[in-house]
C-alpha cells in the first residue's frame, strides 16, 4: 500500500493535476471560473477535456460519465467510451469540451413531479468545476447538475449550488457593513458524520425485508440489544476492521477526507466522519461515500445497511450534517472567539441563524422527512421531531445579558483535576453538549442531527442555507437602511432578535414529554411527526416566497419536488406492507403450521404411549400458536386490503391514508409474527432472527 499523502486524491483530477497539466492561461482562466463564477470559454474546455483525458487514460479510465444526482436518492451515470475512429482503420481515445461541459440523459425517466412527461424525454447535464473530476472502476467521473429542456432543476446539486449563492450574496452584504472589503466569497462548510450498520450478507440474502426494503419488517428482540452499551468505542472486530481499512484506501484515492471510524452503540453499528469541506463538495463526497460502503462491503462478504431504522429496538442511524460559514480569508464567522460577547459580528451572525431556525422550522424538518426517518425522528437516540437549538449555558448567557441590557460577567474557565497526578490538568470546554438537540451548536459550527443515514445532504443544506440568507438579507435591509451610530443599530437589532425568536432555544433533555408539551402548547414550535406532516410545509406561501426570492426553487420545481416526495413515501411504504404480506404468508404462516403439525404428531404420539400423562407442554404451545396462527392469517387478509384502497386517490390523500391506515395494519401483522416467533423452535423459523443478525459479525 502507497503511504497515505501518496494515496490521497490519486485518482482525482484535483488542483495539483490541472496546475502540472494545463498551461498557465487555461489553468488561471479556469479558476476564474470556479471562483468568481466566470463564463467559460469553450477553447478553455477543450483544453481542460485534452488534458483530463490523457491523464484518465494514463490512470486505466475507458469511459467518462456525467455523474450527477437525480430525485432518486442515489447517483446516476450513462458511461461514454473515449473511443473514436482513426483514418487508419483504428482507433483513439478522444474527448472534446463539448463532451466535458454537457449531456444528455433521458429526463423522462427519471422523477420530475410533472415537470415532464414520458414523452417529452429531453434533459440536460452540465459541469460543475467547483467539484473535482474523478475516476471511478476505470470511469471518468464528471460532476454535474441536471436540467429539464426548460431549464428546470431535477437534481439536488443545482438548488444547493443555487442556495450557496444567496448565502454568499447576503452575507458579503453584512460582511461590508462592519466595513471587511477583503472577503470575496463566503460558504457553507459541512462535515456529515455517517452511521451504518454491517451484516453478514449470507444472512441479509435469507431476508427478503431486507432486501426489498433495506430494513427488517419482522424480528422479536433477542436476549440481548444494547442495554450494555459495550459496543459503543469498543474494539473494531477484525472483520470490521479490514473492510475499514479498504473502505478508507477507496475514499482516499477520490480525495475523501476520511478521518474518524468507530463502533456505534448499537450492536454492528459504526460511524465514520470526514473532515469538513465545501457544501456542494461535501454532498458529492457523501454520495460516493454510501456508494463505495456498499461495494467495500460486499467484498468482505458483509452488507452496508443505510437505513435509518433497519432493526426495531436498537438506536437507528443518522448522518449529522455539522454547518458552519468561513470566507475566503479563512475566517470561521461562527466562531465566537475569547469574547463572544464583544464579537459583535459573531453575534450578529449567531442570531441570523436562531432567527433562520425559528422562521424556517418547518422547512429544515421537511428536509430530512422520509418514511424511513420517520422511524428513527424522537427514539432514543435521535432528536424529536420538535426543532430547537441547543447553544450551552455560556452563550445562552451571554444572549440574555443582551436581551436583558445588563452586564455579563463572563465564564470562569474551570480546571478539571482528575485526581491522579500523572494525568494532565486541562480547561473545561465552556459548554457541554446536548446530542437530544435536533441543532445544536458545538463550539464553532451546528450540528444539525436530524438528517437521515440514508439521505443526501443536499435537501437539509440547501433550506437551511436559503434560511440563513433570509435572515442575513433582512439584516443588511435593515442596517443598510438605517441613520445614526451604526454600533447602537447593530445592538439594538441583535436585542430584538434574540427577544423575537428565543422560543427556539432550548438546552434541557429534548427526549422529555414535558418538553414536547412545553414545546408546542406554549411556545408555539411546529411537532411535525410524520413525513406527510411535514411535507405540506414546502407548500406554505412564506416558505414559497422565500425560495423563490432567492432563486433556490422556481414555484414549479416546489410543487414537482413536493409531488415526487410524497410518491416516494407513498410507494415506500407499499413495497413494505406487500413485502409483510408475501414473507408471512408464504415464509411464516408455513413455518408455524409445520412446527404445529410436528407438535400436535408428538403429542398424539406421546397420548398413545402414556395416556394418562396431561402433556402440557405440547398443549399449552398448540393452544397459543395456533391462536396465533388465525391472528396472523387474519392480519395478512387485512393488511393486504387496506394496502390496495384509496390507490387511485391523489398523492396527498394516499399518503395521509397510509400514515392512518396502512401503517396500523403493519404494526398489527409484525406484533403477531414477532410473538409467534418467541414461540416457534429455532430449526422452524424461516429467516435469521435479530440475534443471529446483530451477533454473527
Amino acid at each position: 500500500m502507497s503511504s497515505v499523502p501518496e494515496l490521497f486524491g490519486s485518482m482525482v483530477f484535483d488542483d495539483k493535476v490541472m496546475r502540472a497539466r494545463l498551461s498557465a492561461e487555461v489553468y488561471h482562466s479556469l479558476k476564474d471560473t470556479i471562483r468568481k463564477g466566470k463564463k467559460l470559454d469553450l477553447s478553455v474546455a477543450n483544453a481542460v477535456a485534452d488534458a483530463m483525458c490523457a491523464w484518465a487514460v494514463e490512470n486505466g479510465a475507458t469511459h467518462f460519465t456525467h455523474w450527477f444526482q437525480p430525485l432518486t436518492g442515489i447517483t446516476a451515470e450513462k458511461h461514454e467510451g473515449f473511443l473514436s475512429p482513426a483514418p487508419d482503420s483504428h482507433v483513439i481515445m478522444k474527448f472534446s469540451g463539448k463532451e466535458l461541459i454537457t449531456g444528455e440523459p433521458d429526463a423522462s425517466s427519471f422523477p420530475s413531479g410533472g415537470l415532464r412527461a414520458t414523452f417529452e424525454a429531453r434533459g440536460y447535464t452540465a459541469w460543475d468545476p467547483t467539484s473535482y473530476a474523478f475516476i471511478k472502476e476505470k470511469t471518468l467521473c464528471i460532476p454535474t447538475a441536471f436540467c429539464s429542456y426548460g431549464g428546470e432543476a431535477l437534481d439536488k446539486k443545482t438548488p444547493l449550488l443555487r442556495s450557496m449563492e444567496a448565502l454568499n450574496r447576503e452575507a458579503l452584504r453584512v460582511l461590508r457593513l462592519f466595513g471587511n472589503a477583503d472577503v470575496k466569497r463566503v460558504v457553507p462548510n459541512v462535515g456529515p458524520e455517517q452511521e451504518y450498520f454491517l451484516i453478514d450478507r449470507d444472512l441479509y440474502l435469507k431476508r427478503k425485508d431486507l432486501i426489498y426494503t433495506g430494513r427488517t419488517l419482522f424480528g422479536a428482540k433477542p436476549p440481548k440489544g444494547q442495554e450494555l452499551e459495550d459496543h459503543y468505542f469498543g474494539a473494531i472486530k477484525p472483520r470490521v476492521k479490514a473492510f475499514m481499512e479498504e473502505l478508507n484506501e477507496e475514499l482516499w484515492k477520490l480525495g475523501i477526507y476520511a478521518k474518524t471510524e468507530h463502533n456505534e452503540v448499537a450492536p454492528c453499528q459504526h460511524e465514520l466522519a470526514p473532515i469538513f469541506t465545501v457544501s456542494n463538495i461535501a454532498a458529492d463526497h457523501n454520495q460516493l461515500m454510501m456508494e463505495i460502503m456498499k461495494k467495500v462491503a460486499r467484498k468482505h462478504n458483509l452488507m452496508c445497511l443505510l437505513h435509518e431504522k433497519p432493526f426495531a429496538g436498537v438506536n437507528g442511524s443518522g448522518k449529522h450534517n455539522n454547518w458552519s460559514l468561513s470566507t475566503d480569508t479563512g475566517v470561521n464567522l461562527l466562531s465566537p472567539g475569547d469574547t463572544p460577547y464583544e464579537n459583535a459580528q459573531f453575534l450578529l451572525f449567531l442570531v441570523a441563524v436562531i432567527k433562520a431556525v425559528d422562521e424556517y422550522q418547518g422547512l429544515l424538518r421537511l428536509s430530512v422527512a422520509s418514511a424511513g426517518n420517520d422511524h428513527r425522528l424522537g427514539a432514543n437516540e435521535a432528536p424529536p421531531a420538535v426543532i430547537s437549538i441547543f447553544l450551552g449555558d455560556e452563550l445562552t448567557a451571554v444572549l440574555n445579558a443582551i436581551e436583558s441590557d445588563s452586564p455579563y460577567a463572563g465564564t470562569e474557565k474551570r480546571r478539571l483535576r482528575l485526581g491522579a497526578d500523572v494525568l494532565p490538568r486541562f480547561n473545561r470546554d465552556a459548554t457541554d453538549r446536548n446530542r437530544t438537540s435536533p441543532f445544536a451548536f458545538t463550539g464553532n459550527k451546528f450540528e444539525f442531527r436530524m438528517v437521515g443515514s440514508n439521505d443526501s445532504i443536499s435537501c437539509a443544506n440547501i433550506m437551511l442555507n436559503a434560511a440563513v440568507a433570509e435572515a442575513l438579507r433582512q439584516f443588511a435591509d435593515t442596517l443598510e437602511s438605517g441613520s445614526g451610530d451604526f454600533d447602537v443599530r447593530l445592538h439594538a437589532l441583535i436585542r430584538e432578535t434574540i427577544s423575537a425568536h428565543k422560543r427556539i432555544l432550548f438546552n434541557g433533555n429534548g427526549y422529555d414529554d414535558a418538553w414536547i408539551k412545553e414545546a408546542t402548547e406554549v411556545r408555539g414550535l411546529l411537532n411535525l411527526r410524520t413525513t406527510p406532516d411535514a411535507l405540506q410545509m414546502v407548500l406554505h406561501p412564506e416558505n414559497v416566497e422565500m425560495l423563490t426570492r432567492h432563486g433556490v426553487f422556481t414555484e414549479a420545481e416546489i410543487a414537482s419536488r413536493y409531488e415526487i416526495t410524497m410518491e416516494n413515501y407513498v410507494r415506500t411504504v407499499r413495497i413494505e406492507a406487500l413485502t409483510m404480506v408475501d414473507m408471512a404468508r408464504k415464509e411464516i404462516l408455513p413455518a408455524i403450521l409445520r412446527y404445529l403439525s410436528d407438535l400436535s404428531a408428538s403429542l398424539n404420539e406421546q397420548k398413545k404411549a402414556v395416556p394418562v400423562l396431561p402433556c402440557r407442554v405440547e398443549t399449552k404451545l398448540l393452544t397459543r400458536l395456533s391462536a396465533l396462527a388465525d391472528g396472523i392469517d387474519d392480519a395478512i387478509e387485512s393488511l393486504e386490503e387496506t394496502v390496495s384502497a384509496r390507490a387511485e386517490a391523489d398523492m396527498t390523500e394516499q399518503a395521509f391514508y397510509i400514515r392512518d391506515s396502512v401503517l396500523k395494519e403493519m404494526a398489527a401483522l409484525r406484533a403477531l409474527c414477532d410473538e409467534a416467533e418467541t414461540l416457534t423452535a429455532a430449526d422452524y423459523w424461516p429467516f435469521p432472527t435479530y440475534g443471529d443478525l446483530l451477533f454473527r459479525v
